[in-house]
C-alpha cells in the first residue's frame, strides 16, 4: 500500500467539480488519479501524503482510481521523467540492492541487461565489481564501473515498465 505520491499533473476541472490530480507512489510506483482537497494544488513534483479521509492534513482527499500510463497527460508524462531519478535517490537502499543482488534470469540473460545501456560487458563487470564488494551508494557505482548516472539507468526502466503494459519482466512496478 501506497503511503506516499509524487504529483505529476494537477487539472484543471469546471467549477464546483472535484479537483483532480496525477501522481505516481513513491514505493509501488503505480500510477493514479487523486481528488485534492479545495484550495490551490501542490507544485508538481511535490511529495505527498497518501493519507486519506476527514482526520488527513494533507493535500490529498482520496483515491479516485488507478491508472495506466496512457492516461497520463503530456505535462504528467514530462514530470514523470524529471521525478522518476529522485524517486530513486529518494530511496537509495532499495535500488543498490538491485546493484547488488540481481540474479540471472537465465544461462543466456541477467537482470542487469534489462537496464537500459546495460550490454553483456558492462553487465559482467558489474558481477566482477559486486564480487570484489558490494556497493555503498550510486557514487560509488560510477567510480568503480566508469558508469554515469545509474540512478538515470533505475529510472528509465522504471518508466519502460510504466509505458509497457506487455513488459514480461517487472523489476521495479508492481502490476
Amino acid at each position: 500500500m501506497e503511503s506516499h505520491v509524487y504529483l505529476l499533473d494537477a487539472l484543471t476541472t469546471p467549477r464546483g467539480s472535484e479537483p483532480i490530480a496525477l501522481a505516481i507512489g513513491a514505493s509501488e510506483l503505480k500510477l493514479f488519479e487523486l481528488v485534492l482537497r479545495p484550495g490551490p494544488p501542490p507544485a508538481a513534483g511535490s511529495r505527498m501524503e497518501l493519507g486519506s479521509g476527514p482526520g488527513s492534513s494533507g493535500p490529498v482527499d482520496h483515491v479516485r482510481r488507478r491508472i495506466g500510463y496512457e492516461e497520463l497527460t503530456a505535462a504528467a508524462r514530462t514530470q514523470l521523467a524529471e521525478t522518476l531519478p529522485r524517486l530513486v535517490l529518494a530511496d537509495p537502499a532499495r535500488y543498490l540492492r538491485f546493484f547488488n543482488e540481481a540474479p540471472a534470469i537465465s544461462r543466456r540473460l541477467h537482470v542487469l541487461e534489462l537496464l537500459p545501456g546495460i550490454g553483456k560487458k558492462t553487465m559482467q563487470a558489474l558481477l566482477d565489481e559486486r564480487r570484489r564488494a558490494t556497493f555503498t551508494s550510486f557514487a560509488d557505482i560510477e567510480a568503480r564501473l566508469h558508469l554515469k548516472n545509474p540512478e538515470r539507468l533505475i529510472a528509465e526502466r522504471i518508466e519502460r515498465e510504466l509505458s509497457h503494459a506487455d513488459e514480461k519482466y517487472r523489476l521495479f512496478v508492481v502490476p
